[in-house]
């Protein structure tokens, strides 16, 4: 099989406050960053980790009429700011460095680095309230 995963999305209230803390706190990069006025001004924006340029986050806006009404708007706005919409699952190889430097650059973790069985392991938010793991995985715990 040849697939891989290209991109994933994440909902976000403000595309350039989430791209100023996907870029400036976290120290991804942008991959993608579109405006389709055809479409409505429809803004594709997208960042990933620069070890891995083929793979990215696009910071998508939540659409109005006529694909989603005020009230359903709403409501994904509120469960996104509640960190219930998804997820994004990091790793690396020294998540007690990661989570100093990101808390110099200002990120606001939900909890500090804690081993686990499966690696030593944090989480923050965005500002948007997506929920964020930041694991250093343990090389002896099956994948």
């Amino acid at each position: 099989m040849s697939m891989k995963i290209a991109t994933v999305q994440l909902w976000v209230h403000d595309q350039d406050a989430a791209l100023e803390f996907w870029t400036k706190k976290v120290g991804f990069q942008v991959t993608s960053d579109v405006t389709v006025p055809e479409m409505g001004n429809f803004r594709w924006l997208a960042v990933g980790p620069v070890s891995q340029p083929d793979v990215s986050i696009c910071l998508m806006a939540l659409p109005g009429q006529p694909i989603m009404d005020d009230k359903t708007q709403e409501q994904v706005l509120d469960v996104v700011g509640k960190g219930f919409a998804g997820s994004v699952f990091l790793t690396t190889e020294d998540v007690d460095g990661d989570y100093a430097r990101l808390v110099a650059q200002g990120v606001e973790f939900v909890d500090k680095p804690e081993d686990r069985l499966y690696g030593r392991d944090c989480g923050f938010r965005d500002p948007s309230g997506n929920h964020v793991r930041l694991t250093q995985l343990n090389p002896d715990f099956p994948s």
